[in-house]
């Protein structure tokens, strides 16, 4: 492909060399560079990319795309200055694929909570509709029914256009996305075109990046504001901030919720361990989804199906077969004890799940939860979780979830600190995961519930850098069965 193919759309402030060259690959990590290669040096947290502009022309690279030109030039080189390189980034691997995003119908999910929920949701329902789909999400992409492992919620410009590329390929007509905070501030999507977006929460998370809650929210706003005019903006109406999300958005402004009226609009019937009993838009229908917090997500998904112009009672009674993402209010019983693993890593995301326990059980079980918060993350929420776990449990153990590059036994203490002096008769500390299971499966009886919270559908435990096998559900259910 010739590089002056992919300027397109690009606003250049300095161009020195030619556009008319062959490009073969895109790369921003200097390693990867090598002959026909476009390299964008990116100012990242850790490091700048500009460092590293000699290393790549050495390597080869034919074509820097970059925020300062450097001192001296190499002749044989095109250097192309922009304003913001990864803004540039996403534009032209966009353009490089062949912009996948308008071949297909893009949709956008965002929100603290729900966000996997809602796009596996959808992927699942469209799927049983009989189109062909493509999903990209936390726990796993896919393609039609081709599982591709997932490394970020939302992949880097490049892995994301090759994605919906091979998507287009595979005849998806549909791709279901969701979008983070991190992938919007980063520029991840830039570039691609959405015909809709959907908000479903905002609540304490991911303030080591943000560094204040007004920066998350307008993280969040800004995936709406850059949905064009026919795009639809679908958003959760209870939550505070719901329609703060859609203040500036050029795209049709629609709405669900379960406390007031909306476009898109349910009420829980009955709400048990077997499902969701909802009446949904005047029509009332069974889930297999528990929960107050999974009425929204299926409130969102069936809005985001209407607004796709499917059939109504063609959509309530596939989604009425329908399971949720690996991770999310996963229910196992052994022995009489039932166990839940769930991804719940917010304090709010805790609550959420918690009090759906409270609501559904009969009074006289105990509900034991297991909870640890991750490490070189939001440490302002560790105390608060702990506070949370307290609060809606009768027992609770405090343990790790992935240190990562923090003292495991650090961490504990800190979740510690939000523990009251009534609580902690009720508490205990139990650094090591798999004792910490063990311990709650000894102290459970017949009846009680066990919550395991934090780490959902990751299989791996990741301690100083290194990622060790670790499944909260086979562990759990390895207990459970153990003392039968």
């Amino acid at each position: 492909m010739q590089l002056q193919d992919i300027l397109y759309g690009i606003t250049i402030t300095n161009l020195v060399g030619q556009t008319n060259r062959e490009v073969n690959f895109l790369v921003f990590d200097s390693r990867q560079a090598a002959k026909n290669t476009v390299f964008f040096a990116i100012r990242g947290t850790l490091s700048d990319g500009h460092a590293y502009i000699d290393e790549v022309i050495k390597a080869g690279a034919d074509v820097v795309v970059c925020e300062q030109m450097p001192d001296e030039t190499v002749a044989a080189v095109t250097y192309i200055q922009v304003e913001n390189t990864s803004v540039a980034l996403g534009k032209m691997a966009s353009n490089f694929y062949g912009n996948p995003s308008s071949k297909l119908q893009l949709i956008g999910i965002t929100g603290t909570n729900g966000k996997t929920t809602i796009a596996t949701l959808l992927f699942k329902l469209f799927r049983e509709l009989g189109y062909k789909v493509g999903l990209i999400s936390t726990v796993e992409n896919h393609i039609n029914d081709q599982v591709i492992p997932a490394t970020h919620t939302t992949p880097n410009p490049i892995a994301l256009n090759a994605l919906l590329q091979d998507m287009v390929t595979a005849g998806c007509e549909f791709c279901f996305m969701e979008v983070s905070s991190h992938a919007v501030v980063q520029n991840r999507i830039a570039g691609l075109e959405f015909v809709g977006g959907v908000f479903s929460n905002i609540t304490h998370d991911h303030l080591d990046f943000h560094k204040t809650f007004d920066n998350y929210i307008k993280a969040k706003k800004a995936f709406f504001e850059m949905l064009p005019p026919k795009a639809f903006a679908l958003t959760n109406l209870d939550d505070k901030n719901g329609m703060v999300m859609l203040q500036n958005t050029k795209a049709v402004k629609k709405t669900y919720a379960l406390k007031q009226l909306a476009d898109f609009k349910a009420k829980i019937i009955e709400n048990s361990f077997n499902g969701l009993e909802l009446d949904i838009d005047d029509t009332d229908v069974f889930f297999k989804l528990v929960g107050s917090f999974n009425a929204y997500n299926l409130l969102a998904t069936y809005g985001t199906a209407m607004l796709l112009k499917q059939d109504k009672l063609t959509v309530l009674t596939a989604l009425s077969n329908l399971t949720g993402a690996e991770g999310r209010f996963d229910y196992i019983t052994a022995n009489g004890i039932i166990g839940i693993v769930d991804y719940a890593h917010t304090p709010d995301a805790v609550q959420n799940v918690l009090s759906t326990i409270q609501d559904i059980r009969k009074g006289t079980e105990q509900v034991i939860t297991i909870i640890g918060c991750g490490g070189d993350r939001d440490k302002t929420k560790r105390p608060i979780m702990a506070q949370v776990a307290c609060d809606w449990s009768d027992k609770v153990i405090l343990t790790s979830d992935n240190p990562r590059s923090e003292s495991p036994q650090a961490i504990v203490e800190e979740m510690e600190k939000g523990v009251s002096p009534t609580n902690k008769r009720k508490t205990l500390s139990i650094v090591d995961r798999r004792e910490a299971i063990k311990t709650a499966c000894h102290l459970a009886r017949p009846g009680d519930i066990i919550l395991l919270a934090g780490k959902g559908h990751e299989k791996y435990q990741e301690i100083n850098g290194v990622k060790h096998h670790f499944d909260d559900k086979e562990v759990l259910l390895e207990q459970l069965n153990l003392i039968g």
